[in-house]
């Protein structure tokens, strides 16, 4: 399933893609996708539901975050051998973790804004992962079985914020707008390998990332296991997994966005993002 949320920001609604493309509404079938809302029983219910009896929803609309709340943004950082080597890092020996703050999700096609004293800000194609049950010690050869489903990250970075200030990375990626997901949390058993897909980002019709996730470091089933050992995973969790090479900051010279940039960000089956630059007000 194609699962997505339509509507102003804040009064979205959920919807499903039905076979034929059209958005159909779900409101009154289900609350909203977060938490247990994408719970293996909740995504069941959904499935379970004569899509062609609802409601049409004007294309027109908005599209949302695709997860109206998240307990907690995880991140993985340098798990893509090119992308570890444009950077002059080697590769990690274990998954490198930093963190979002959820108030940085975003609308897949919603403007993306600079900060204020921004000198570097940055972007990075990345496969989400969406968690659909609480996951604690789960093995390698299990860790896909609590997955509920996958979507587009830009994991938007401030590069000076992130390295050039001292501490952690996290203030380097959370301003606002940081963090458009979607346009559709497509479910698990649509994807039944998720080291095999296509993804790419175009800044103004280049296009300046293209890879497969095979060239992860560390796999998703990896990833879900190793984090699941240190914390509880919770339902609606969404983990992003890393960025390939084509970043701003490995270029030579360097390279990073000004208002008036365009990004386009697609992952193949997961659909396609696309974010105007604006300066902060």
């Amino acid at each position: 399933m194609k699962l997505l949320r339509v509507g102003a920001q804040g009064a979205e609604r959920p919807a499903i893609l039905d076979a034929g493309g059209r958005v159909r509404d779900l409101s009154g079938q289900v609350s909203d996708f977060a938490g247990d809302g994408v719970s293996p029983d909740a995504l069941a219910r959904i499935a379970a539901l004569d899509i062609d009896r609802l409601p049409v929803i004007e294309t027109s609309e908005r599209i949302g975050p695709c997860l109206a709340w998240v307990p907690n943004f995880l991140c993985i950082g340098l798990n893509y051998a090119r992308h570890a080597a444009e950077t002059g890092a080697k590769e990690p020996a274990e998954p490198i973790l930093f963190s979002k703050t959820t108030s940085c999700l975003s609308g897949p096609n919603d403007p993306v804004i600079i900060p204020r004293t921004s000198l570097k800000t940055d972007w990075e194609v990345e496969l989400g992962v969406i968690i659909g049950r609480d996951t604690l010690y789960v093995s390698e050869a299990d860790a896909l079985g609590h997955v509920a489903g996958y979507c587009v990250i830009n994991d938007v970075s401030e590069r000076s914020f992130q390295a050039e200030r001292g501490g952690q990375w996290t203030k380097g990626k959370s301003a606002p707008s940081f963090g458009p997901i979607g346009p559709w949390l497509v479910t698990a058993d649509e994807v039944p390998d998720p080291q095999t897909l296509d993804l790419s980002l175009a800044l103004n019709g280049e296009t300046v990332q293209s890879s497969n996730t095979d060239d992860m470091i560390f796999s998703v089933r990896q990833i879900v296991s190793y984090l699941s050992q240190f914390m509880l995973l919770r339902a609606g969790d969404i983990i992003a997994t890393g960025t390939p090479s084509g970043v701003g900051l490995g270029m030579s010279p360097q390279r990073f966005l000004k208002p008036g940039d365009v990004m386009e960000l697609t992952i193949e089956g997961l659909g396609t993002q696309r974010q105007e630059v604006v300066a902060a007000s």
